[in-house]
């Protein structure tokens, strides 16, 4: 029988093929990517693993995904609890600069033995239709009654993920058509986007158009994990790949300084062939750009305390040694059994370097009235739409902590 734990490993193995022949320069992402951490390894050894093993590492991928109403975000968490995939935090993106008519939560594994074996996590987010500083009421009625016609996740594929979730396994055969319906659900469709409607929800937010301007849904983007993001970026534009403008998150700490939270950079979202419907019915080729290349580089995961120190004063605020954080209750640190500090992995995300990676990749950054008042979206609504526990990632790093206390 195939368990959740071996379903999500293939299941992010399969989104990788997937990817990589949709978006060839991916392919290049990953082979940069591994060749940077067999470098870090050679030159540091095993203070090289101490955020995870190489084995990790190398299988380590986030996605990322969009749809557009409550019903589809709960579809989606049906289909990741199959794969011992959690909703984590909340994170909302209509807060960003400019904004991004999104909130969004992370399907990722939550105990740390499942992290270390496949840590296959998925960035998601939901479109807010009715939020007036991006769509009036006319334009909301139009976008609920496109995206309600649309049918995302079939019901074979959704009755084999509650079979999981609630035996904990699937046969052989099972599993395969499990990832086989899965698979397809993020594959680019080749159906021709209606290029009027299209283009009116563009002009509002490239996301909005990404989300509520087609049939289906995609991978917009799957990202590798790489141990050093300086390189990583020095020798993707030395391969003659176009990067965004900087590395997201915090700057790159002083040599044997620990790493924190997380860094992200991406190619830019490439021109992909797409058929387009016209005004007269005419399918003509045509054009997007929605899908990019993302890389990570992940650190210690940082106390409200240190969180608060960082988004106040940055890395200056920080002290520069392991000890010296968990001290001062800073990060997060369990010991092994000589007693040596063991960092616990930042193992979510940041909505202002989220949002800056979509900005960096949109077409235009769009238009919102922010004079009217935003539609109430937060971590109790996320909860209640997907009918799960909707986890604090602060409380899973602190009972990872209080576990170890003593060991």
């Amino acid at each position: 029988m195939v368990t959740p734990t071996q379903l999500r490993a293939r299941f992010a193995e399969a989104l990788s093929t997937l990817y990589g022949t949709e978006v060839p320069a991916y392919t290049t992402l990953v082979e940069v990517s591994q060749g940077v951490n067999a470098d870090v390894l050679a030159a540091g050894g095993a203070d090289a693993e101490r955020l995870g093993s190489i084995q990790r590492v190398t299988a380590e991928r986030h996605g990322a995904i969009r749809v557009g109403t409550p019903e589809e975000l709960a579809q989606v968490g049906r289909v990741f609890g199959a794969c011992g995939m959690y909703p984590v935090g909340f994170y909302d993106l209509r807060e960003a600069n400019p904004p991004i008519p999104v909130v969004s939560t992370a399907f990722r594994p939550i105990d740390r033995a499942e992290l270390a074996v496949n840590p296959f996590r998925v960035f998601t987010s939901v479109l807010v239709v009715d939020d007036r500083r991006f769509f009036d009421g006319q334009l909301e009625a139009e976008l609920r009654e496109f995206l309600d016609a649309r049918t995302l996740f079939s019901p074979e594929l959704l009755e084999l993920a509650d079979r999981m979730e609630t035996d904990g396994s699937l046969s052989p055969e099972d599993a395969d058509r499990f990832l086989e319906l899965a698979t397809q659900v993020f594959a680019l469709s080749p159906e021709p986007v209606d290029r009027a409607w299209y283009a009116r929800l563009e002009a509002i937010s490239s996301v909005a158009a990404d989300i509520g301007g087609v049939s289906s849904t995609h991978i917009n983007h799957l990202t590798p994990r790489v141990l050093d993001i300086d390189a990583l970026y020095e020798r993707m534009q030395a391969r003659g790949i176009v990067m965004i403008d900087r590395i997201q998150g915090p700057p790159r700490t002083a040599p044997g300084a620990p790493d924190v939270l997380l860094r992200q950079t991406s190619f830019r979202a490439l021109s992909e062939p797409r058929s387009f419907r016209e005004v007269d019915g005419r399918v003509v080729p045509g054009e997007l750009r929605v899908r990019f290349g993302e890389v990570e580089q992940r650190g210690v995961a940082l106390t409200p305390a240190g969180r608060e120190v960082y988004d106040r004063e940055g890395l200056a605020g920080l002290p520069d040694t392991d000890e010296a954080l968990d001290a001062a209750d800073l990060a997060y640190y369990v010991r092994d059994e000589a007693g040596a500090l063991l960092p616990l992995v930042y193992e979510d995300f940041l909505p202002r370097s989220a949002a800056g990676i979509f900005a960096s990749n949109l077409t235009g950054e769009g238009r919102s009235d922010l004079t009217r008042e935003a539609s109430g979206r937060d971590a109790a609504w996320m909860r209640d739409v997907l009918g799960r526990e909707l986890h604090d990632p602060y409380a899973l790093y602190g009972a990872e902590r209080s576990a170890h206390r003593g060991a």
